[in-house]
């Protein structure tokens, strides 16, 4: 099989032909069809994340057809369309996953980062942690389902009842996650590069309510902030734009430095958190969502050979909504 390879000596993803992998006990071979490009792969080679294995094949956003069953395998069959997350694998015994956290497992295995992803055009993946997907959706639009879809729809619910949310950084998750929003009636205020027009007319073209820069201020203030650029600066800004009681939540897996800020921010209750990973139940919650409502996932595909193109538009932030690598 092709596949594009990250070996830690550079940036820069090697095109390679490996052997075919084979499904152990448990697992499923899949053909992957597509793979959306996440900005956490571009933490892998940017080196922001330091312990991926290496080599590592990166890609979590994996969707494909069952090709074989290793022993064992139940919900899945031969030439079903099955989506693979970030999450590969938990222990099932630590006392996170006891208490129904799996995302905050003691020993987890991560697709794409220490288990092999879908930049290539076979993978396997532990059957326990898969999905069916919705079938409205293609293969492309269902690649960004798998994460932006799944941590934003986590970080939206971090956030409670609250009915006024700032979306900070309007890529990938937030294109979908502002949808969700406005479908369970919260009114949705976008904050994009300063300058960014393009980004801009994007979240005004899903319904947002107000669109305007990470330097500015909404016309009133938010219940809640969800954070999705690394910018550590911006989780000052946020505190700034909620009210009494408001929350930022942080929902990358990496980010920059966070400023020293005065305690008067934080006061009268504000909160900051972080989203770390997802459940099994999270995604079975969010494909029903999705089911449901009829996203519209906006995707630029790319051919596999092109991943290092499609992590460079991503770093400089020539995008909007998500890449996706496709494998035929």
């Amino acid at each position: 099989m092709r596949a594009m390879l990250f070996d830690g000596t550079s940036p820069l993803l090697r095109e390679v032909d490996l052997p075919d992998p084979e499904p152990g006990e448990g697992e499923i071979l899949l053909d992957v069809h597509a793979c959306g490009v996440c900005r956490t792969d571009l933490h892998v080679v940017d080196g922001d994340l330091r312990h991926p294995k290496k080599p590592v094949i990166p890609g979590h956003e994996i969707v494909g057809t069952v090709a074989a069953l290793g022993r064992g395998v139940k919900g899945f069959a031969r030439g079903d369309r099955v989506g693979v997350p970030w999450l590969g694998h938990t222990c099932g015994h630590c006392r996170f996953c006891l208490r129904s956290r799996e995302n905050l497992c003691d020993t987890p295995g991560f697709t794409g980062y220490t288990l092999d992803g879908g930049y290539a055009q076979r993978t396997v993946a532990d059957a326990r942690y898969c999905f069916h997907l919705p079938r409205q959706y293609s293969d492309v639009t269902a690649a960004p389902l798998l994460c932006a879809g799944l941590i934003g729809y986590r970080t939206l619910a971090m956030a409670g009842d609250a009915e006024r949310i700032g979306i900070y950084g309007f890529g990938a998750a937030a294109h979908i996650v502002a949808q969700i929003a406005r479908h369970q009636g919260r009114i949705v205020y976008a904050f994009t590069r300063p300058g960014d027009a393009a980004a801009q007319q994007f979240a005004q073209r899903l319904g947002a309510a107000w669109v305007g820069g990470s330097d500015e201020t909404p016309p009133e203030a938010l219940d809640a902030a969800l954070l999705f650029a690394p910018v550590g600066a911006l989780v000052p800004a946020a505190l700034r734009a909620v009210t009494k009681g408001g929350k930022v939540v942080c929902g990358g897996i990496h980010m920059s430095d966070i400023p020293a800020f005065p305690y008067a921010w934080l006061w009268e209750e504000r909160s900051i958190v972080s989203v770390a990973n997802l459940t099994r139940d999270d995604g079975a919650a969010f494909m029903a969502i999705a089911a449901r409502h009829t996203l519209e996932i906006d995707t630029t595909p790319y051919p596999l050979a092109r991943a290092n193109e499609a992590l460079a538009d991503l770093r400089e932030g020539r995008l909007t909504g998500a890449a996706v690598l496709t494998m035929r």
